[in-house]
């Protein structure tokens, strides 16, 4: 079996006719930069999410980039975001001159501890980042509260959990991202929702900070030749925002796909105990960006050098917690001042999960899976 981490050609080709007919529109119309599709996208997107605002652009650094130049932020305000993350999250604000806070997160559900959240508050403290990870929201409800009793912004990163709810204990539930005050999505071919290239997108609630946004993403002008601020140049390109308006439309089938195989895996690992499945928050659906085992007691190399062996793909998201980088060694953070963040980037490993992995290829995973744990 050829087994792939990611099959984006598989999943192309069932979507072929709709998303080669979008292309073709948009070549003919020879609109590329911010034509209808982009326009068009930015609606739907507010629909399906059920916020004010989407403002499209070039991937899900620049989101967070301007996201963050939105909030007039000064020099060193100290910004709090998770370890145990994708580096661009902690990228843009060390360019942007301020100061990354590190925090640790839940070893469950891989999301930022709210309750080490407070313990770094000071009055430099400006913005909170809480990043749902691998498709599970962080919670949110506690993080809200945290925010409002410091009047302090929050900028959700919502770059793997598109399509996840979080629920209130009121039984009321809202998409992540539209949760904060601002939130950040990439388009990125691994993600839920994913155009052929790079792309992002921005939202919020707040009609002001859109306008913000919106002329700083172009530059920092809002009539043309004319700049308000200092700004940079971040578009979504318009064949990318017309393959994203063609998936959206099948982002909760896809999503609802991984759930069904994440659900599958879960039946077959529960048992076994060196191995953690993902826990399912009580209060955030979860869309299975990745579906991230922890390994107790088992050496993860052998692991991954077994799956190898029978062709079954396996990944390390993340090998070393952000903290602990080297170039971000200026931060002065050292080993041991997140335990949990180092104790999963020592001990986690994905395996596949997307939309055209079919009956066979999950048998055949867990079944080989099931046997390194009874050989060992």
């Amino acid at each position: 079996m050829k087994i792939k981490m990611l099959d984006l050609r598989a999943q192309y080709l069932n979507i072929k006719e709709e998303i080669d007919l979008s292309i073709k529109e948009v070549l003919e119309s020879s609109n590329f930069i911010n034509g209808d599709e982009v326009k068009k996208f930015s609606k739907n997107f507010e629909n399906y999410l059920k916020v004010k605002n989407v403002i499209p652009c070039g991937n899900g650094t620049d989101a967070l980039q301007i996201a963050l130049m939105s909030l007039n932020l000064e020099k060193n305000d100290e910004v709090i975001l998770p370890s145990f993350t994708f580096v661009s999250t902690v990228e843009v604000v060390v360019l942007l001159g301020l100061k990354a806070v590190f925090v640790d997160v839940f070893d469950d559900t891989f999301t930022i501890n709210y309750k080490e959240i407070e313990k770094k508050i000071n009055s430099k403290t400006r913005v909170i980042i809480p990043v749902h990870l691998f498709g599970q929201s962080a919670e949110m409800k506690e993080i809200l509260e945290i925010s409002k009793k410091y009047n302090l912004k929050i900028i959700e990163d919502n770059a793997q959990a598109v399509g996840t709810s979080y629920f209130f204990t009121d039984k009321k539930y809202k998409k992540t991202g539209t949760l904060g005050d601002i939130s950040c999505y990439s388009f990125f071919p691994s993600k839920n929702l994913a155009c052929f290239g790079d792309g992002g997108a921005i939202a919020t609630n707040d009609d002001n900070l859109a306008k913000r946004i919106r002329s700083i993403a172009n530059h920092g002008s809002v009539e043309k030749y004319f700049y308000e601020k200092i700004g940079v140049n971040s578009r979504l390109d318009t064949l990318q925002a017309g393959i994203l308006n063609v998936k959206l439309k099948y982002l909760d089938k896809y999503n609802e796909k991984c759930k069904s195989i994440a659900d599958f895996y879960d039946s077959k690992f529960y048992k076994i105990e060196d191995l953690q499945i993902p826990k399912r928050s009580k209060n955030s659906t979860h869309t299975f960006h990745q579906y991230t085992l922890i390994l107790k007691n088992t050496n993860r190399k052998d692991f991954m050098e077994f799956l190898k062996t029978k062709n079954i793909p396996s990944a390390i998201y993340y090998p070393l917690p952000l903290h602990l980088q080297k170039s971000y060694s200026f931060l002065n953070y050292k080993i041991g001042d997140l335990p949990v963040s180092e104790f999963l980037s020592k001990n986690v490993v994905s395996i596949p999960i997307h939309t055209e992995l079919i009956k066979e290829e999950l048998n055949y995973i867990t079944e080989n899976i099931l046997l390194f744990f009874n050989k060992n």
